[in-house]
């Protein structure tokens, strides 16, 4: 009875793990069709509200270190900033043409912009909300990542089928002085350039060439007197390890979190490939389901999960065991992918059926669906904050 009435009244989650007083956490999922941003209570696993922001949400990033989440309208040229302590959009920064994605840095201070329109990349200061840098990419910039050691910024560009390399700077180490992004590379070769994850110790970047069906490996420049630089001089510079052959149209990598291993989601070939990233090889590439799109790995490293857009579901693939174990239902093509903070649930963003699929991970049963909750037209994006009471 609680599963039915959640889209209506809400209900707490009856033998989950519980949370101390005080504690409050959101999904906020970018709607591209209705120009809005759902929001989510997973607590009592309800909907909070229904925020107005720009004109085609395409892409939501929060912050690490406060409570804001970023909203990029693709088609306003802006992004929406979100205090999520009142779930209110709180700031509107001006971009450029057709912003397409946020990365924001491990300090909260710094955002990065890519926009597909003018072929640069925004530098944002959060902290005053407005824009205080602008650098040249690439032709169609798609998606940009900031290394955790806040050194380097790669960014991939769709359009020309290459990989933009950045020296920026840490947050309090001259970034105010010098806010603009330094080209140190550019890396040619990868065609339909998009997703891109860069290693925890930020050594390398893998890159998703879609139209090349191969997966590029990037050594980072590491720092001037670091201890790999002072073993190995050569990696004082950026350079191409490989080009790996993986299934056709890889679309999305899904890194472990300690880095280890990368699974790549070929949506033309219904299956994943494993990479593994102190080798730069492939491992293998498997069968998963009909146009998988997006995967996420659990924080224990142990199980990967996969949206099969055309398959109406969510694959469950035990990477220890190297085996698909489960499928769940989800609504009609879910794409974006996102764990709740403890990861006791799983929520899938249902780009066709305008909901959100809410996937328990752990039970009597194994992995189920618990419930579906609405959201608006193409929901595309999904991130989760959770908050905390200030003692």
């Amino acid at each position: 009875m609680c599963a039915l009435l959640l889209g209506v009244s809400g209900c707490r989650r009856n033998s989950f793990p519980d949370v101390p007083d005080g504690y409050r956490e959101f999904a906020y999922i970018s709607n591209g069709g209705s120009n809005t941003v759902t929001v989510l209570d997973l607590v009592y696993l309800r909907q909070d509200r229904t925020l107005q922001v720009g004109i085609n949400p395409t892409n939501l990033a929060a912050n690490p270190v406060r409570n804001e989440i970023y909203v990029v309208n693709t088609q306003s040229g802006t992004v929406s900033v979100i205090d999520s302590e009142t779930n209110r959009v709180a700031a509107t920064i001006g971009v450029h043409r057709i912003p397409a994605f946020i990365t924001v840095d491990i300090t909260g201070h710094r955002g990065y912009v890519v926009n597909s329109g003018s072929n640069t990349v925004s530098v944002l200061d959060l902290d005053r909300r407005r824009e205080i840098a602008v650098a040249g990419t690439g032709e169609q910039p798609s998606v940009d990542r900031i290394s955790p050691d806040g050194r380097s910024l790669i960014v991939t560009n769709r359009g020309s089928g290459s990989v933009s390399v950045f020296a920026v700077s840490p947050y309090g180490v001259a970034a105010i002085s010098e806010p603009r992004p330094q080209l140190r590379a550019t890396f040619s070769g990868c065609p339909g350039a998009g997703d891109a994850v860069i290693l925890p110790d930020s050594s390398k970047a893998f890159v998703a060439c879609s139209a090349g069906h191969q997966v590029m490996a990037i050594s980072l420049a590491a720092a001037q007197g670091s201890w790999p630089a002072k073993q190995n001089p050569a990696l004082l510079t950026d350079h191409l390890l490989t080009l790996l052959d993986v299934g056709k149209t890889p679309v999305h990598l899904a890194m472990k979190p300690d880095g280890g291993e990368i699974f790549v989601s070929n949506f033309g070939s219904d299956s994943i490939s494993e990479i593994s990233t102190s080798s730069n090889e492939v491992g293998g590439t498997y069968t998963i389901g009909s146009k998988p799109v997006r995967g996420i790995v659990s924080r224990d490293n142990g199980t990967l999960w996969v949206a099969n857009f055309g398959a109406d579901s969510l694959a469950l693939y035990s990477i220890d065991d190297g085996r698909l174990t489960w499928n769940v239902r989800a609504g009609s093509a879910p794409d974006a992918l996102a764990f709740s903070e403890d990861e006791h649930l799983l929520l899938a963003a249902d780009a066709h059926s305008g909901d959100v699929a809410v996937v328990r991970t752990e039970g009597k049963r194994g992995a189920a669906l618990f419930t579906i909750m609405p959201a608006g037209v193409s929901p595309n994006a999904i991130v989760v904050k959770a908050i905390r009471k200030k003692p």
